[in-house]
């Protein structure tokens, strides 16, 4: 059922919180696990520079991340995009239908309904234009462990 799943990163810890659903699925069907990280940055007189000023760090982070995940025997690449800002969520949903994929992982930041509103949301955006099914990960969601006993029992259904 899942081939391509897609974790979209802005190297928050909202996203990180995202990270281990994004594997399980992966792991759970052999599936090819994408990093997407989108650069955005600024258009017109400030062009090409990135919104973020710690975007060098957030990328070696992420790579980092990918590293893991690899080490974890999955099947993990890193992708790169750049854009103009604001259009992240564009550019994972461009992502997203470029690699036919089968799920898109993210985290949510919490913030409140009208923060959510003033301040916009990747994530709300990307429920409304991805090709695909997206997972949003709510802050201050904690994973719990798998029991061995009960991905045994799932095993052998």
């Amino acid at each position: 059922m899942f081939d391509t799943i897609i974790w979209a990163t802005d190297g928050s810890e909202a996203a990180d919180r995202a990270l281990p659903y994004a594997k399980a699925l992966a792991a759970g069907h052999d599936a090819a696990l994408v990093v997407v990280h989108s650069k955005e940055v600024f258009a017109g007189r400030a062009g090409g520079y990135p919104v973020l000023a710690d975007e060098e760090e957030l990328v070696t982070k992420v790579r980092g991340q990918v590293d893991e995940a690899l080490a974890e025997g999955l099947n993990a690449t890193f992708k790169l995009v750049r854009g103009a800002a604001p259009g992240a969520a564009h550019m994972i949903a461009d992502v997203a239908r470029e690699l036919d994929a089968d799920a898109v992982v993210v985290g949510t930041r919490g913030h409140a309904p009208v923060a959510g509103l003033l301040l916009g949301s990747v994530t709300q955006r990307l429920l409304h234009i991805s090709p695909c099914p997206v997972l949003a990960v709510p802050a201050g969601k904690q994973v719990v462990a798998h029991e061995p006993e009960r991905q045994t029992a799932t095993a052998a259904r």
